[in-house]
């Protein structure tokens, strides 16, 4: 007989396609028959949002005094200097500037509650998308083929079994690297219309294309007697939500945007008390090559709906922002000195963002030096001075409560940097 973790671990449930009122009748069923909730005691939640494409670090967070980045990029450089424009630079700390379209984090950054760390990168050395990717997302920048994501792990590190399948979601079209593994995740595109299928490894992508009801008629009886009480008791909840009409607290205004409505979805289900802990969201178009832009163009559009979505969420979730923190992410950044057309290449580290109340925030952290040519990766790039694993694995030990990082991280015996308050 297939267990419930068996059955769960096969892969993650992937959550879209067809409308909520399509859940399947023998699920729906077996939801109705289950009685009283309060399942689900309310936990930390852990947000993560990975920028594919490779963000420019040095323009989402300038270090305006340095003279040889000013040369490099002679139609890139933003000033820290006001202008009548009210385009420059937003001054954190006399060496480093905020882009202005992500004026939104100025606020939080002089509370304390956002950090910034600059110069985060791989220690692999690839410029290539799709491995550097693959490689921060399995956790093991120099071994290919890890069959788990960190998140992965780091959801089987909690230290107690799920009490519902809402315990590890992507709000995505598909299960993201970071989600593989054996522990149970969901990737939902849409809470107002999905359906259910599997995805994952082993025998769960083998049964992919087949319908949930055949993979249910595949098990035994006893998986909906055993489990109901637990998994379809959150199907049961997420169906009678009004997710269409949810209304943001404390009139907080998500941008129409992909990352905007993830993070809308994301909020809904921490508040739903769905048993969420590990969330995951994805930002598009950060491959910069052609017209980036400064103050505006295609540059400042991304930040500003990164920035904006990141405030909007932080804003409704109002008296439970002590029980979120929220990390960025990307693969690489940007080449010190812009190309042809008016773009950056491919580089080497970048700078990310980290939210909460439990963040030594407030100052950007990790080491930079001048970006003279001598001391640039390879003659061009922003070197690697801090291993994204020691910021990773920091923000999930504090936040989260892990505490093995040999683990979370095989082959990384690094220290942590100091990011996290406790």
């Amino acid at each position: 007989m297939t267990s419930r973790r068996g059955f769960l671990k096969a892969g993650g449930l992937a959550l879209f396609g067809i409308g909520l009122g399509g859940l399947p009748s023998f699920v729906a069923q077996a939801a109705n028959q289950i009685k009283a909730p309060g399942l689900f005691k309310r936990r930390k939640t852990l947000v993560c949002i990975f920028q594919r494409g490779a963000m420019d670090g040095l323009m989402a967070v300038t270090p305006f005094t340095d003279q040889h980045l000013k040369a490099a990029r002679p139609t890139l450089f933003m000033s820290a200097a006001k202008n009548a424009t009210g385009k420059s630079l937003i001054d954190l700390d006399g060496r480093f500037g905020l882009h202005p379209s992500m004026a939104g984090f100025e606020s939080v950054f002089k509370e304390g509650r956002l950090g910034i760390v600059h110069g985060i990168g791989s220690p692999n050395t690839t410029r290539s998308h799709f491995d550097a990717q693959d490689y921060m997302e399995a956790g093991t920048p120099f071994r290919k083929g890890t069959d788990s994501g960190w998140l992965n792990r780091a959801v089987g590190l909690l230290g107690h079994e799920a009490a519902t399948p809402f315990q590890a979601v992507s709000l995505t079209s598909s299960l993201p690297r970071s989600f593989y593994g054996e522990n149970p995740s969901l990737a939902i595109n849409n809470l107002q219309d999905f359906a259910i299928q599997m995805k994952g490894n082993a025998s769960g992508a083998n049964m992919a294309a087949k319908s949930f009801e055949d993979l249910y008629d595949q098990t035994a009886q006893g998986l909906l007697k055993d489990t109901g009480k637990e998994s379809f008791e959150a199907m049961k909840m997420l169906n009678k939500i009004d997710t269409k009409n949810y209304k943001p607290a404390n009139n907080a205004q998500y941008p129409n945007s992909s990352l905007g409505n993830a993070l809308k979805q994301i909020a809904q289900l921490i508040k739903m008390d769905m048993g969420l802990e590990v969330a995951f969201a994805e930002s598009g178009g950060w491959d910069t090559h052609f017209n980036q832009g400064t103050s505006t163009g295609i540059f400042a559009r991304n930040v500003n709906d990164l920035s904006e979505s990141m405030m909007a969420f932080w804003a409704d979730m109002g008296t439970l922002q002590d029980d979120v923190t929220i990390m960025t992410m990307t693969e690489f950044g940007r080449t010190v000195k812009q190309n042809g057309t008016g773009g950056t290449d491919h580089g080497r580290a970048s700078c990310n963002f980290i939210l909460g109340n439990d963040v030594f925030g407030g100052k950007v952290h990790g080491s930079m030096a001048e970006l003279a040519k001598e001391n640039l990766e390879d003659g061009r790039d922003l070197a690697v001075t801090t291993d994204f694993r020691s910021v990773f694995s920091e923000v999930a030990d504090k936040h989260l409560g892990i505490n093995k990082d040999s683990v979370l991280f095989p082959d990384w015996d690094g220290k942590h940097i100091g990011m996290m308050r406790g």
